[in-house]
């Protein structure tokens, strides 16, 4: 499919059909990549299969910490036996 490449203000964009917009599930955002002579656009994913990464920069940062300090109960320590 060719579409063509559209002015829009010192930029320039392409317009995508509703039904490949529906198709691949973007909304509001795409992710851009290139390759040699590609473009590639990416439909967004908003659902969980992005935590992983996040929580990993996370960790790297350290700001996976607990913000108050562990405080065991008496129960868990009963039932869990906690070494």
């Amino acid at each position: 499919m060719k579409v063509k490449v559209i002015d829009i203000g010192n930029s320039k964009g392409i317009r995508l059909p509703k039904g490949i917009l529906e198709q691949l599930g973007i909304k509001n955002e795409v992710s851009v990549q290139t390759s040699k002579d590609s473009l590639i656009l990416k439909a967004v994913s908003t659902n969980r299969f992005e935590w992983a990464k996040a929580f990993c920069e996370m960790a790297k940062n350290g700001d996976d910490r607990l913000l108050d300090g562990y405080t065991a109960e008496r129960w868990e320590d009963e039932e869990w036996e906690w070494k």
